[in-house]
């Protein structure tokens, strides 16, 4: 499989107040065109620094990311971000939220109508075309964010805990519909998540983190077919082992945090 992505010797480091702190290091990464990947790993360990490099928010200090043949040195429209926090227009219906993108790139409106029409029933949001996000459930919004990324066609689909802010049962849901998307679509999506069993549920690939500084400390495929049940032997199994390497790193977490507290 040609890869997509190529993360290359990636390093980041932030700098404030005189104090240096490494947040990436050494990140080395090929994601084929088409795989679901899931960057796992406690709160500090570099997941999102990680995926704004990948999508041009934040640049590397050092080492490329390379996406369909090309370095990435800023934003670009083949990558479409889906963020925690929905992120939607307010003063926008539905239908001009999803839309906005492609008015921005002077789609003409006949085709735009056409493009968001699809893109409302893909998502069972037709019959909310003309509400504005207010009169909407936190489920509903993520439904219309991930629509107004869709709309651009991205072929890489990259999502910060887009999901973590949600209830179980719609986060669930939610899931399923990814999943859904994905298969029709064929994007290359790379998934932050600090949910082991959301990791397992969703990814092909589960790429594990360490606390600061953020490096790979495990890449594997997940081993079971889908759909996948989160009460099979198999997949309780799974999480058991990356249950154990997540908190090996939030037990690092907080010694750092308790060694910081002494030392101010």
């Amino acid at each position: 499989m040609d890869a997509h992505i190529v993360i290359d010797r990636v390093n980041k480091v932030f700098e404030s107040d005189g104090r240096r702190m490494v947040a990436l290091q050494d990140i080395n990464l090929s994601i084929p065109r088409g795989q679901f990947v899931c960057l796992l790993g406690p709160s500090g360990c570099g997941k999102s620094t990680l995926l704004n490099a990948i999508a041009g928010f934040a640049p590397p200090t050092s080492g490329t990311v390379v996406a369909d043949g090309a370095r990435v040195e800023g934003p670009g429209p083949a990558r479409g971000m889906v963020f925690q926090e929905y992120a939607l227009f307010p003063w926008m219906t539905v239908e001009q939220n999803v839309g906005f993108g492609l008015e921005i790139k002077g789609m003409a409106r006949p085709r735009i109508a056409e493009r968001v029409a699809q893109l409302l029933r893909l998502l069972s949001l037709e019959d909310f075309a003309r509400r504005y996000p207010k009169d909407l459930s936190g489920g509903m919004r993520q439904r219309v964010a991930i629509a107004r990324v869709l709309a651009l066609d991205s072929p890489i689909m990259l999502m910060d805990e887009p999901f973590g802010a949600l209830d179980a049962l719609t986060r669930r849901n939610l899931q399923d519909e990814l999943l859904r998307i994905w298969a029709a679509l064929k994007k290359t999506v790379i998934f932050v998540t600090h949910s082991i069993e959301e990791a397992i549920y969703l990814a092909d690939r589960i790429v594990v983190m360490t606390y600061r500084p953020g490096t790979v400390k495990r890449d594997l495929l997940v081993p079971l077919p889908r759909m996948r049940d989160p009460s099979a032997p198999a997949f309780n199994a799974l999480k058991r082992e990356l249950g154990q390497m997540v908190m090996e790193e939030q037990q690092r977490h907080h010694e750092a945090e308790m060694r910081s507290a002494t030392v101010d």
